[in-house]
């Protein structure tokens, strides 16, 4: 994909090429009955009027129809425009797939176009009509935004799990690659949790359909999660992108995050480089809890919650917050760099401790960390 031209070239050698602003009013005169000016102005209004007044927006109206015409991409009969046959196929290349047009323009617009915009130009019938949904598009802008697989029919609790893992990830300054759980290890409550983290204002979203909305809204800069609004934000980076003059066939993704775990990622307190792999981060912990451990030499343990405490003071450069640091913990203890413990909840000394420090993995509760011996 290269960016150093808005020009679009249709598979007819012969035929014109066609700049990318021009195209998009191509696409809505090759929907079924074609269109007038003033259906042209009044359907793509929206997503350029945000960036042109009237009169600009009237004068690209008017000087793109007269170029389509002369190019013989469209004819024109007593005021309504229709595509020519090299024009129709310049608008189904435009668009990924032949016969991409021949719709209505509220289905081309709401499906072939917006899949443009994100830049999925092969998805199938059967997809498209995903796009249609407030759940399919969300799910599509997720997947597309954090670099998930593009597999149809994803629940929001199997993207909550995802995602858990992409913020797993990220926690760790994407210095891990493979290994890592399938994000199911933990409960319900902490993977939404560790998955707000991706957020622009990482919290607790209540239930997996908000964090889920709302991420996709993020994404794709969109006021509101509703399905409108998502769209409608879509579709206005599409306008804005054409306007740029610096885009191919191929439309940039208008998404925030192009790569889980991009150390630009919004959310991120510091940068994702300075975060410590997971050996590193298990020698931190042991020498933080060395400090504030009890017990006797060989069972020497410290409460979760105070040495989340002492990193958080001890390393302020990883900006990591509570929910990360935990969940670093599990996947720690998981691939072995160090060893979790429950505690005895019939000892209510530190009842509140405990409850602060509690990681849950799936059917264990953990709440100490085992300090390994040092030989003096």
């Amino acid at each position: 994909m290269t960016a150093a031209s808005s020009t679009f070239r249709n598979s007819d050698k012969n035929a014109p090429a066609v700049p990318f602003k021009r195209a998009l009013m191509l696409v809505r005169i090759a929907c079924s009955g074609g269109a007038t000016r003033a259906e042209i102005m009044r359907d793509l209004g929206p997503i350029f009027t945000h960036k042109l007044s009237p009169g600009e927006w009237r004068q690209l109206v008017t000087d793109a129809n007269a170029e389509l015409l002369a190019q013989g991409l469209a004819v024109q009969s007593r005021g309504r425009m229709t595509v020519s046959s090299i024009g129709r196929e310049a608008a189904d290349t435009f668009l990924g797939r032949k016969g991409s047009t021949s719709g209505s323009w509220q289905d081309v617009r709401d499906g072939r176009l917006v899949a443009k915009a994100l830049g999925l130009n092969d998805l199938g019938p059967k997809r498209i009509k995903e796009l249609q949904r407030p759940d399919g598009l969300r799910a599509l802008i997720i997947q597309k935004a954090f670099g998930l697989p593009l597999n149809g029919s994803q629940t929001v609790s199997k993207l909550r799990a995802q995602l858990a893992v992409v913020a797993l990830e990220r926690a760790f300054g994407n210095k891990i690659k493979t290994g890592l759980g399938a994000g199911s290890g933990f409960s319900a409550q902490a993977g939404r949790m560790l998955a707000g983290q991706l957020s622009i204002r990482p919290r607790d979203f209540g239930s997996d359909a908000k964090l889920v909305a709302a991420l996709a809204a993020e994404a794709v800069d969109a006021r509101q999660t509703d399905l409108e609004s998502l769209r409608g934000a879509i579709l206005r980076r599409l306008a804005q992108s054409a306007l740029s003059e610096r885009v191919d066939t191929d439309v940039p993704a208008p998404v925030l995050r192009q790569a889980a775990n991009d150390a630009g990622l919004p959310g991120a307190a510091m940068p994702a480089n300075r975060r410590p792999d997971p050996a590193s981060f298990a020698r931190h912990v042991q020498t933080a809890a060395q400090g504030c451990a009890e017990g006797w030499s060989g069972n020497r343990k410290a409460l979760i919650m105070r040495v989340w405490n002492a990193i958080a003071a001890q390393h302020p450069e990883w900006g990591l917050s509570e929910i990360e640091f935990k969940c670093m913990l599990g996947e720690a203890h998981r691939a072995g760099h160090l060893a979790l413990a429950s505690a005895d909840l019939k000892d209510k000394r530190n009842a509140d401790e405990l409850n602060a420090s509690a990681v849950t993995y799936k059917n264990t509760v953990w709440h100490l960390v085992r300090v390994e011996d040092v030989d003096s």
